[in-house]
């Protein structure tokens, strides 16, 4: 169903929403009003009808040839009663001028049954209401008649329905009135917000939506929509830091790479002094490819398209592999590698992923770790958690750059030279750690560093089942 005819303004309909509302609410009151004042009305004209029975019977007067008669104000005033006495044979007794001036037909046919009854019978401009009973007056049994006609009552009724009649169409004009002055500055902020995000573009994301009242629900949209704003900026801001570093790593294997190949064309060359400049660009090459690929397992874990598996990793032989294939970086440095095993520890997830960790780990180690210093891998299981530290005698990290270590193209002091790499390792160990359900965390150990990774404990068949820290250690595997 076409909704064309409806408000597109959010104003505008909540008046339209207000407006038949009142309308409703109104019309409903106006009827409830005018059925209970109708109600009373018809009420009082039966309890008047009733006072002026009492009257006709009490005030009766007996003249000396035995007749009765009633005092008669004016025919012609309102309050003047319509009064009828007959015998209870039927016979007249006595009228009152408004009587003999607006007879009743149906007057004599209710004198037939005096039952004390108020019956409307049908009058020239509106019914006649008539109560008819019994009454003792002057030692005399006489019928009785009074009767008043509904015609003020209804006048008065009609007056009132016009009163109402009249008075809707006015309250629901203020009504819509005041409601969309109500609408329009309940919704002022909202016009505020518009206007503010409207100039909000890249270039000025520091700018926030105005929150005028923190507590009502447009003050607590206001402020979730500045959280949001916050977010993007920090986004945007870590996307440019990102750009402006990747393009900055791969531009410095790219000039090597031209600088080599132009160095190798400036004059002629043996076989030998080729294969050494192929050599130098193809390492560059190498350094290059590395990187895209650790770019794009970032880009594929940001989009959320790497999936991990779902198998029994044994984290002490996974310690112990990655320990004898990084071995040799460590003897070229002079450095010792060891591995404690304090009891097993498995978990479940991608073997695969988890070894790039713990590779990218102790590689990190490595290189910032002085020549004859100590590299160690811990694996331990205790309280349904499974450990794996790596720790060094490096230089550390100082206290105000922890909370980037983990930071993509972050890079701390420079160990030796030419051994810096693209500060994305930590930030690839850690993704991989938490894909599968783990963490990884930076500790100061002395004047090194300390990095555990925590991975939920999984109980394999012939495993130990209650697997407790400061076992005995196995024998350590040397470089």
């Amino acid at each position: 169903m076409s909704r064309r005819w409806f408000p597109r303004s959010l104003r505008m309909r909540l008046t339209a929403l207000h407006v038949a509302a009142m309308v409703l609410v109104v019309t409903l009151y106006a009827a409830a009003v005018f059925a209970l004042e109708a109600r009373n009305a018809s009420r009082g004209l039966d309890d008047r009808l009733r006072s002026d029975f009492r009257w006709a019977a009490d005030m009766a007067q007996t003249n000396r040839d035995g007749s009765l008669s009633w005092f008669e104000s004016d025919e012609w005033q309102e309050d003047s009663p319509w009064l009828n006495v007959l015998t209870e044979n039927g016979e007249p007794i006595f009228r009152t001028a408004l009587a003999r001036r607006l007879p009743v037909p149906g007057s004599a046919a209710l004198a037939r049954n005096p039952d004390g009854g108020i019956v409307a019978v049908p009058g020239g401009v509106a019914p006649f209401r008539i109560l008819t009973g019994r009454a003792r007056v002057g030692g005399q049994r006489v019928i009785i008649q009074v009767g008043r006609s509904e015609a003020p009552m209804r006048q008065a009724l009609t007056e009132l329905l016009l009163v109402l009649v009249l008075g809707l169409p006015l309250s629901v004009t203020a009504a819509g009135l005041g409601g969309y002055w109500l609408a329009r500055g309940a919704l002022a902020p909202v016009d505020r917000m518009a206007e503010r995000a409207r100039a909000i573009t890249a270039e000025r994301l520091g700018e926030r939506l105005p929150v005028d009242n923190p507590a009502d629900e447009l003050g607590r949209l206001a402020t979730v929509f500045n959280a949001t704003l916050g977010r993007l900026e920090a986004s945007f801001r870590e996307m440019r830091r990102f750009t402006a570093n990747v393009s900055h790593e791969l531009r410095t294997p790219l000039t090597a790479i031209r600088s080599v190949g132009e160095v190798g064309l400036r004059e002629p060359r043996d076989a030998a002094g080729y294969r050494q400049v192929i050599g130098s660009m193809l390492e560059d090459a190498n350094r290059l490819a590395n990187m895209v690929d650790r770019l794009l397992t970032l880009s594929r874990a940001d989009a959320g398209d790497v999936k991990v598996a779902s198998d029994p990793v044994d984290l002490a032989a996974l310690a112990e592999h990655v320990a004898a294939d990084l071995g040799v970086l460590a003897e070229e440095k002079d450095q010792s590698l060891a591995v404690q095993l304090d009891g097993p520890a498995h978990c479940v997830g991608d073997r695969i992923v988890l070894r790039q960790a713990l590779i990218n780990l102790v590689d990190n180690a490595i290189k910032y770790t002085p020549r004859g210093g100590t590299i160690g891998i811990r694996v331990a299981a205790a309280n349904g958690q499974a450990a794996v530290d790596v720790s060094d005698t490096g230089c550390g990290i100082a206290p105000e750059l922890r909370e980037r270590v983990f930071d993509r193209f972050y890079r701390g002091p420079q160990p030796e030279a030419g051994e810096a790499g693209a500060g994305l390792g930590l930030a690839i160990a850690k993704w991989a750690v938490e894909a599968n359900g783990g963490t990884l965390a930076y500790s100061p150990a002395g004047d090194g560093s300390l990095f555990r990774m925590r991975l939920p404990q999984a109980f394999l068949d012939g495993a130990a089942r209650h697997p407790q820290l400061g076992a005995a250690p196995r024998t350590p595997a040397k470089p």
